[in-house]
């Protein structure tokens, strides 16, 4: 029999479903255990997905407020029990333990039961993104991603699940207010804002297994699930392989705002909660501190990735991950305090033109007028340069205390906000000011804290990869859209069927090809200097090796920006659009060869001393 209420439709409800048939089903259990469902199928849903109702027990009774066995008479104003399941046909049919829908289920259908209420059996596997790709996903978490963050790795949401259906079903019986018996919050949320009274969420048990120790903990840690769990030893660091696959996921979503990100003149915050979701800013971080404690290969790798999205993000994420690796050069009191929350802090650091910095009780007063903060508008810290009595420090400050000027108007890399920042005697504590020359030391303070081998590397050589690395992923960015505009059909002044049809087009493609090979040779030549230096003691670079990891990194930026000048002259006339994406990666490449560490007439002079053996003339180099 099915419930007829009068049903007053929500505001935000979703049309109405019908029930479309209703037949008794006799259930069993691996472990034994019976019950008999009334499944019901239904017209009407959202999705038009084939979703099902199990009434369970005394459910008329649990919907109508009877009087069953173990259900009180009060119990019409709380609703019935209702469990809302997404199909997991690997934990539900095949028993497999790496996550607990199976047990949940279970536990499900013999609470309801007991008292009366209904199960909603929801087709949406792997939270909505079907069943392969939550296998491709499982192969994600073996190389060390959560659960979210490999759908997110395969360019999915985090939780693609959508409970409009659920909500139809349950008016469609008149439920109009539930217990609901689940861990998750969002479905909750989901519910009520359908117009589905949650008057209890009712927490279900915690299976835990060896096998979903770290499934479980994603949940509990990262979408609020309701989960006491013991204290296990959980290894959330992925691998290389699984970064750069998180980051790939991420390039189509950076392309389709990166017109937005332009006009923002910053990164938007669906862009910058991407990059914290997919972890890009613990890749430097220490162990330690919660982070990655990964590499330099990791690190150039993410930035090139990102830049085949967005030249602005790219450069962004480069420097803010770079500045959490700075912090952690840092003495434990600053440590301890900007890595406190958990995640790793986000700040700029800017030394163009220094500041001023006098001695007082406590510590110092700062005053000065800083340029090109990239990634400011997302940072909650700052680390400025200043001098005192001719020294040179680093003084970090929340950003919050320092005016943000509004300056960044460029033609190009125009998302990154590079804007400026100043300050007028603003006192800053004693800890949070340190001699420059310390913290860009191989033997810094934070070296003598963590054991990565990363913090052993002087501080500019990091800073140095930021640029090539961008500009070579924007080459190869344009490249993609150079050929895939030679493979369309086009007939306008040609008597070729299409542009690749063309022996100049062939050349120009195949010039553009050997230009990116070069950028990305010379690119490879400076990264393998810098890792080899980590694999002697103290990570320095001599004059020789420093003279051609500057010169391999600026030849590189050199050829990626001619790849690109010679894509945009064969691109036609369709390309000289605002909107066209060659457009953007042009004028960010203008940026790009502009910034010293790829000025190329100072960095060729002071190679070629330091391969003479003649000494540089430029400190700092």
């Amino acid at each position: 029999m099915t419930a007829c209420l009068e049903i007053t439709q929500h505001p935000g409800a979703a049309p109405k479903a019908t029930v479309r048939s209703n037949v008794a089903v006799p259930l069993r259990f691996a472990d034994g255990f019976t019950a008999t469902a009334d499944v019901m199928t239904f017209h009407g849903l959202a999705d038009g997905k084939e979703h099902l109702l199990l009434a369970l027990g005394p459910w008329e009774q649990a919907l109508l407020g009877g009087t069953a066995a173990g259900y009180a008479p009060e119990a019409k104003a709380d609703g019935p029990l209702v469990r809302l399941h997404s199909e997991c046909m690997t934990g539900d049919v095949f028993g497999s333990q790496r996550c607990d829908c199976g047990p949940q289920l279970r536990e499900a259908v013999e609470e309801i039961a007991a008292i009366g209420g209904f199960v909603l059996y929801l087709r949406q596997e792997g939270r909505g993104i079907g069943l392969y790709s939550k296998l491709d996903a499982y192969a994600l978490q073996d190389d060390g991603l959560d659960t979210y963050a490999a759908n997110v790795a395969l360019g999915h949401g985090a939780d693609e699940r959508d409970y409009t259906a659920a909500a139809q079903m349950l008016e469609a019986l008149g439920a109009d207010a539930i217990r609901l018996l689940s861990n998750n919050p969002d479905k909750a949320s989901q519910l009520e804002a359908l117009g589905i009274r949650v008057s209890e969420q009712v927490p279900t048990g915690v299976h835990l297994s060896p096998a979903n120790q770290h499934y479980l903990a994603a949940k509990r840690d990262k979408t609020g699930h309701t989960l006491e769990l013991p204290a296990v030893p959980l290894n959330a660091v992925p691998g290389h392989y699984a970064v750069v696959n998180l980051v790939d996921g991420l390039i189509p979503a950076l392309r389709e705002r990166a017109e937005e990100t332009e006009q923002f003149r910053r990164l938007p915050e669906s862009t910058v909660e991407a990059l914290k979701a997919a972890g890009i800013f613990n890749v430097l971080a220490p162990k330690g501190n919660g982070g990655y404690g990964m590499g330099v290969e990791t690190y150039v790798e993410v930035i090139r990735r990102l830049a085949r999205g967005c030249a602005s993000t790219a450069w962004t994420a480069g420097h803010l991950t770079e500045h959490v690796w700075m912090l952690a050069r840092w003495p434990r009191q600053v440590q301890d305090e900007v890595f406190s929350s958990g995640t790793s802090p986000l700040a700029a650091a800017t030394g163009a033109p220094m500041g001023e910095a006098r001695r007082v009780p406590g510590g110092f007063t700062i005053t000065g007028h800083w340029s090109f903060a990239s990634g400011v508008m997302h940072s909650e810290w700052a680390l400025l340069a200043v001098q005192c009595d001719g020294v040179r420090l680093q003084a970090l400050v929340p950003v919050a205390s320092l005016e943000l000027l509004d300056t960044w108007h460029t033609s190009g890399l125009r998302g990154t906000g590079s804007n400026d920042l100043r300050a007028n005697d603003m006192f800053v504590p004693e800890h949070r000011v340190v001699d420059w020359q310390l913290l860009s030391a191989a033997t810094n303070p934070g070296s003598l804290i963590h054991p990565d081998p990363l913090l052993h590397t002087p501080m500019a050589s990091l800073l140095n990869l930021v640029a090539p690395s961008t500009a070579l992923g924007s080459a190869e960015y344009a490249i993609e859209l150079f050929k895939d505009q030679l493979m369309v059909r086009k007939v306008k002044n040609t008597t070729q069927w299409r542009q690749a049809d063309s022996a100049l087009a062939q050349a120009r493609y195949s010039q553009a090809s050997g230009l990116i090979t070069t950028a990305r040779l010379h690119w490879q030549e400076a990264v393998q200097i810098l890792v080899s230096s980590h694999k002697r003691p103290g990570a320095e670079l001599n004059d020789h090796e420093r003279a051609s990891y500057r010169l391999s990194l600026a030849l590189s930026g050199q050829a990626s920006e001619e790849a690109v000048r010679l894509i945009a002259a064969a691109s036609g006339g369709s390309s000289q659009r605002l909107s066209h994406p060659l457009q953007r990666i042009q004028r960010d490449m203008n940026v790009l060869l502009n910034h010293p560490t790829l000025s190329i007439d100072p960095i060729v002079e002071q190679s070629g001393r330091g391969l003479l053996g003649l000494g540089f003339t430029v400190p700092s180099f």
